[in-house]
């Protein structure tokens, strides 16, 4: 090998050494800046001070306070149905009219049963003055037979007679004054009978409880109801709310009285004002939600029951609060807290929260007015992992 040839080997192997420490360093550039060694992009937030305006939001449908079955307390027929589903009543007003099973042969019998009562009653009394007739003159004679017995006129066994004859009319007397008694009690016992049979055939003409509207009519004429089996349901319009469910564990604050946004799903750009008027004892174990009822402060014009609607609870203000973007509040080994930057590197600081909302949490402790606190990662963070601040692209 002559020297031109060595030197022509001897810069081809200075040309693929180059080459290949260049290729060995951007690989490893690639890993440290692109790559799994590189350090996790970040976006940085601050804690300030401010003012927050916390609420509870919660889904729920659209229900009656107060809802009314109309239904007849007689087995009957339904003769006629004057309203319809949507049609607004008032108080006393004539729904509908039930034809009653064999009421009107249990009339029939009353009234017959009252005339033969009363037919007793004259006979008893007549045989009450009848019978007091004969006590008065039984008396009378027993009377004039113990003057007589007293100037000998007559034996002492002629005034026993009398006398016993008097006790026999004074015992016929009150038989017959306890019969009277008796036909006067039957009287009043199917009088009575009359009455309520009366009351029964009002009863079957169905009368509206309140001013309302009628929200079913569950039955047609023609059908044969039971007692108490409805016919028809109503509400009052001016008594309704939502029946919201709320997460138990931001429930706690929650109070009777706190004023509320209602949104229905109908309107969903519109919202109604509302107030928290009632929370329920009994909480939903399964979803471990609270019931809380918020009544609207006036009701719409239209309004659907079962509609759904989402209700934001407003809680009391926190004035000057210490807080940073919800988004920084992570969990670490089963603490709360947020991540930080120190020399290029996420370091874990617990902290306590407080009163968070939609987009802010209160910092209690661990953290300090302006201090940085990462909001968003682009991998999850571990202690000690490195990174760097980026910004976020629209």
């Amino acid at each position: 090998m002559n020297l031109r040839d060595a030197l022509r080997v001897s810069r081809r192997g200075l040309f693929l050494t180059a080459g290949a420490v260049a290729f060995i360093a951007a690989f490893v550039w690639l890993l440290n800046t692109r790559g799994p060694l590189a350090p996790v992009g970040v976006v940085i937030g601050t804690a300030t001070r401010t003012d927050l305006n916390p609420g509870v939001y919660g889904i729920g449908t659209v229900e009656a306070q107060r809802a009314y079955t109309v239904g007849p307390i007689q087995a009957g027929r339904v003769l006629r149905v004057l309203v319809d589903q949507g049609d607004r009543v008032q108080a006393g007003q004539l729904l509908a009219e039930i034809d009653p099973i064999d009421l009107r042969q249990r009339a029939d019998a009353a009234s017959s049963a009252v005339e033969r009562a009363r037919q007793s009653a004259q006979a008893a009394q007549a045989q009450v003055v009848e019978a007091d007739s004969r006590a008065q003159l039984a008396q009378a004679n027993s009377a004039r037979y113990i003057a007589l017995y007293r100037q000998n006129f007559v034996a002492k066994e002629m005034v026993d007679s009398r006398r016993h004859e008097a006790a026999a009319a004074e015992a016929a007397l009150a038989g017959a004054r306890a019969n009277a008694a008796a036909a006067q009690r039957e009287i009043g016992r199917v009088e009575a009978e009359v009455q309520a049979i009366g009351q029964l055939q009002n009863s079957l003409r169905l009368l509206s409880p309140i001013d309302g509207v009628v929200t079913v009519r569950e039955a047609e004429p023609g059908a044969t109801v039971v007692a108490g089996q409805p016919v028809l349901r109503l509400v009052d319009p001016a008594q309704l709310w939502v029946r919201v469910r709320v997460d138990q564990a931001r429930a706690e604050r929650v109070a009777v009285g706190q004023a509320a946004d209602i949104v229905l799903r109908s309107e969903p750009g519109a919202a109604l004002s509302g107030k928290v008027v009632r929370i329920e004892l009994q909480s939903d174990t399964v979803t471990e939600e609270r019931i809380v009822n918020v009544a609207f402060d006036s009701v719409p014009e239209k309004l659907y029951l079962g509609e759904l609607a989402e209700a934001t609870i407003r809680l009391p203000a926190t004035r000057d609060a210490l807080t940073v973007p919800r988004a920084a509040l992570a969990q670490y080994r089963g603490q709360t807290g947020v991540w930080r930057i120190e020399s290029s590197r996420a370091r874990f600081q617990p902290v306590q929260p407080g009163i968070q909302t939609a987009e802010q949490v209160q910092i209690v402790s661990g953290l300090q007015e302006n201090d940085s606190v990462i909001v968003y990662s682009a991998k999850q963070l571990d202690d000690d992992v490195r990174v760097r601040e980026q910004k976020l692209t629209p």
